[in-house]
């Protein structure tokens, strides 16, 4: 009797690892969102959706505003709200956080005829913020790559909504030095090349190892269930692409940066292979007092390298903002 209670756990147990080798080599992307979606509960998060005038936003939220601002966290080109999963986290649960889609990305609405530039972006997320009403009292804004470059210019443009900006590896800057990524991006886009958008599995798993510090730490099966996850969007990424690197868009960031006048943090990784690291100097010049950390061991991918760090720098910064508007 007691053999037969013993092998029964055993044989279950055995089941579920079949299970799961079958889904992690059969369906990659499967394993991805499940894994997504686990982190999602773990962290507490509800997802919700915007309407504003037929244009849907949908959006993680957490916890209701307060005394301290709340925090409104931006993704960068080709990821959605899912990239900020493992630093939230660590972020406090009594924290109001709203994590949203850009235009369309992830789950806000993507219309074909619709305009990608940094602007467009900037007046689509200010559709957003009204229509949840998080400007009823200045906010705390952060973006990585793209969405660091559209919360840039959201602050330039809409001053007095914003009360800090965390920047972390923006686009939209004159680069002194530019990666061999970005020297193919300006070399291409003259011509309207979009050949650096990957067009198959492989080529993603490729660009994305860019991305990361150590990318051996990411099983490249994991890597492809996620390209897979979101390869059906490529079109839409290909009309994004030429419009971030417009000639409108291109220095974006650049040319604004001296509107903004909101305590602003610039978190750059070192071994960024997307976004050079001199893109900090650039920042730390035009904004001032502008508050850079640079990460050691740190690629593009600032949330999956060092999502406590990311965490830790936000709410050092986000507490100092307090202390020092009690101080006044």
């Amino acid at each position: 009797m007691d053999s037969i209670l013993l092998k029964t756990p055993l044989t279950f147990i055995g089941f579920l690892l079949i299970a799961f080798l079958i889904i992690y080599f059969l369906w990659p992307a499967a394993l991805v969102r499940f894994g997504f979606w686990a982190l999602l509960k773990i962290n507490g998060l509800q997802v919700r959706y915007a309407e504003h005038k037929g244009y849907r936003f949908c959006y993680y939220s957490r916890g209701k505003p307060g005394l301290q601002p709340s925090i409104l966290i931006l993704h960068g080109f080709t990821f959605d709200k899912r990239m900020w999963l493992f630093s939230i986290y660590f972020l406090p649960k009594n924290l109001h956080i709203v994590c949203v889609d850009l235009p369309g990305h992830g789950e806000t609405t993507c219309l074909p005829g619709d305009s990608y530039t940094t602007l467009d972006q900037v007046k689509r997320l200010h559709q957003f913020v009204e229509c949840i009403g998080l400007n009823r009292k200045p906010f705390h804004l952060a973006g990585i790559s793209m969405g660091g470059m559209v919360a840039g210019v959201y602050a330039a443009h809409y001053p007095s909504e914003v009360c800090c900006l965390s920047l972390l590896c923006p686009a939209g800057l004159r680069y002194p030095k530019d990666t061999d990524i970005m020297k193919r991006v300006k070399e291409k886009r003259q011509n309207q090349d979009v050949s650096l958008v990957p067009s198959t599995v492989q080529e993603g798993i490729e660009m994305f190892r860019l991305g990361w510090y150590n990318p051996c730490m990411v099983p490249k099966q994991m890597l492809k269930g996620f390209i897979e996850d979101w390869m059906p969007e490529n079109n839409f990424f290909r009309k994004c692409f030429l419009d971030i690197f417009s000639d409108e868009s291109l220095y974006s960031l650049q040319d604004n940066m001296s509107k903004i006048r909101v305590p602003t943090q610039v978190i750059w990784g070192k071994n960024d292979r997307i976004l050079d690291v001199s893109g900090a100097e650039v920042l730390a010049k035009g904004i001032p007092h502008a508050q850079v950390h640079i990460l050691e061991k740190c690629g593009h991918f600032q949330p999956a390298d060092y999502p406590k760090k990311i965490s830790q720098l936000l709410m050092g910064f986000h507490t100092s903002f307090m202390k020092n508007k009690k101080l006044e």
